[in-house]
């Protein structure tokens, strides 16, 4: 019995599941923005199918990487709860087999729930877009190109989560892709990018060890840091445009983002595998998650 308790207790450590936000945030925006757009509701069968794929996305994308990054990870000595992977190759909890084969079924998974939502909704978009999904893990962590390594990653994860996540939550609650509102995607793409930047600054240490080149290894600590306040200032100026696009306007709501941000730059000395790195990055997630989660709510008021 202690021993299933200590395996269930591995497989959750390895699920990373607070990470479940980036993915259900996303999904659930874009189908408010559908159904908002028409004077409907949610069909609840399709909100719980299309949470569903992302249910099973995200557990591909930590199982995957955890896999892929084994080496790497093992080299991490200023691994946080916001990166460094799970921990469970490198502590020996789990085997490599185990969580390969793991990420292929969820991999499996993700793409039945999307053949089951295209025929039911009558959305045949939704295939490529899953399909698109499980090639931007294997681009960012897998040969031939495995950008997290040489440089784009961080874009790869942009364009995933901004672009690929609320058009499949759109189109899986009935809208149409020539009415989708390209300028609130348009405008979560910095924040987005900043976020994916800031995830990998606790690791910039092993990254560059092992030749992993990401915005931090490039740029620096403090250099990324500029960057990625100024990437969620551009969400912030895109903001009114973005939102005008699903019929919101701005308020106070702002303050939420603009503060987290200013956070980043202010939260220093904060070198990696200090404790104040960790508030630096909850504060850019913060940023990210309030630029995604405020106008769903709007949208969910309505």
């Amino acid at each position: 019995m202690k021993e299933r308790g200590a395996l269930l207790r591995s497989w959750i450590q390895a699920s990373r599941l607070p990470s479940q936000s980036y993915i259900a945030l996303p999904l659930l925006l874009g189908q408010l923005v559908a159904v908002r757009a028409r004077g409907e509701t949610l069909e609840y069968g399709t909100l719980v199918g299309v949470q569903l794929f992302g249910f099973f996305d995200q557990l591909f994308i930590v199982y995957a990487n955890d896999w892929a990054d084994q080496e790497t990870d093992r080299r991490n000595q200023t691994a946080t709860v916001f990166s460094g992977g799970s921990r469970v190759l490198v502590e020996g909890r789990i085997s490599p087999r185990a969580l390969g084969w793991a990420a292929v079924a969820c991999a499996g998974a993700l793409l039945t729930v999307s053949v089951g939502l295209a025929v039911a909704q009558g959305a045949p978009g939704l295939v490529p877009l899953a399909l698109a999904a499980l090639g931007l893990l294997w681009a960012y962590s897998y040969s031939p190109l495995r950008l997290s390594y040489r440089g784009g990653g961080e874009l790869l994860q942009m364009v995933g989560v901004a672009g690929v996540l609320p058009l499949y939550g759109y189109l899986a609650q009935g809208g149409s892709l020539g009415d989708f509102p390209w300028l609130l995607a348009l405008s979560l793409l910095p924040t987005h990018l900043a976020c994916s930047i800031a995830t990998a600054l606790p690791d910039e240490p092993s990254d560059r060890e092992s030749g992993k080149r990401t915005v931090p290894v490039r740029l620096g600590g403090e250099g990324a840091v500029w960057a990625i306040a100024a990437l969620n200032a551009l969400t912030l100026a895109l903001t009114p445009l973005g939102w005008a696009a699903v019929g919101l306007t701005v308020g106070w709501e702002l303050l939420v983002p603009a503060a987290a941000t200013l956070a980043v730059l202010s939260l220093r000395p904060a070198p990696p595998g200090s404790r104040l790195i960790q508030v630096r990055v909850a504060a850019c997630i913060t940023a990210t998650l309030a630029g995604v989660g405020i106008p769903l709510l709007g949208l969910a008021s309505r």
